[in-house]
């Protein structure tokens, strides 16, 4: 049988119906009016009533940036969006007949990752999302780990630095302040800032007026040494927080997803040196895998319709 899957995003919210074997059978996608709750539980009612016409759907899940609790029910407090104690499955369930579940937004990718992606042959995964900030989702044993409180895994405010940048959510030092793309941008225009190898960096630069992921992308693609040279100060923070959550997880896998994990090897080389660097008791453990996210984009919707299905049948 057949579940949707809603992405809420700060800028989109994107849904699909969803088979059981992970694969997306029709798409739907509309601006998210951030700053209104109501509006958008209207736009998701509305996706949720268009994906399911005429279709033999069990289920639905929203997946959500931000802190959800345990009953999958309420979302605590999202960063991007106008939500503080958010009674979600409530308000969407008083209009859909339908099963609705919510979960992290992370926790969904992670799960997809895990049953249909790049963690499928494995029990135990970890999973780090790359993109404006750090995300974070942890399989273990089969199941998608979630803490006491329904808001564990928040990976990338793991502190690696005492006292260092400030990070968003009040802490110093947050791997999110080293390892996302912000940070890659904000590498990036150091070494520009230098000269020598940032010299192509700080022309387009100056051609652009600012840095963006994009430019630093095309550079990094193209073997600019500058761009690449952040990407891989990027790798050795990430490797050393792996080397820490390892400590802890022990995942046989580490899965990197975010628009900066496309770099592939010239991301993951650095990643694996600085882990095994930092690794406590190197040699007498044995050395789990560093994959790239193969869902990408539609992992969020995958995810969230598969933990939807789960939760209906009540496993």
């Amino acid at each position: 049988m057949h579940a949707i899957g809603i992405d809420i995003g700060g800028t989109k919210i994107a849904g699909a119906l969803v088979s059981e074997s992970g694969e997306i059978l029709a798409e739907d996608r509309e601006p998210t009016p951030a700053g209104s709750p109501t509006d958008i539980v209207e736009l998701v009612v509305g996706m949720i009533d268009r994906l399911s016409a005429g279709q033999q759907v069990v289920a639905a899940g929203v997946a959500a940036a931000g802190f959800v609790d345990a009953a999958q029910s309420t979302v605590y407090y999202a960063p991007n969006i106008n939500w503080r104690n958010e009674q979600l499955q409530r308000h969407i369930s008083d209009r859909v007949s339908l099963p609705i579940t919510i979960d992290n937004d992370a926790n969904a990718a992670g799960w997809a990752e895990y049953r249909f992606g790049a963690g499928r042959d494995l029990t135990d995964m970890t999973m780090l999302t790359i993109g404006t900030g750090v995300g974070g989702a942890i399989v273990t044993g089969g199941a998608l780990f979630r803490g006491g409180f329904g808001a564990g895994a928040e990976l990338g405010h793991l502190r690696v630095v005492p006292d260092g940048l400030p990070c968003g959510c009040g802490a110093r030092g947050c791997i999110e302040q080293y390892g996302s793309g912000r940070a890659l941008l904000r590498m990036a225009n150091e070494i520009a800032d230098v000269g020598g190898i940032g010299l192509a960096l700080a022309e387009a630069r100056a051609a652009n007026g600012v840095l963006t992921g994009p430019i630093v992308a095309a550079h990094i693609a193209s073997g600019d040494a500058g761009a690449v040279h952040a990407l891989q100060e990027l790798g050795r923070w990430l490797g050393q927080a792996c080397a820490s959550l390892s400590a802890v997880l022990d995942p046989q896998a580490f899965v990197f997803g975010g628009g900066v994990a496309i770099a592939g090897d010239l991301l993951l080389d650095p990643i694996r040196e600085a882990y095994l660097t930092h690794l406590p008791a190197r040699g007498y453990h044995p050395e789990p895998a560093f994959l790239v996210a193969e869902l990408q984009n539609d992992a969020g919707v995958v995810g969230a319709a598969d933990l939807a299905r789960i939760h209906a049948a009540g496993r």
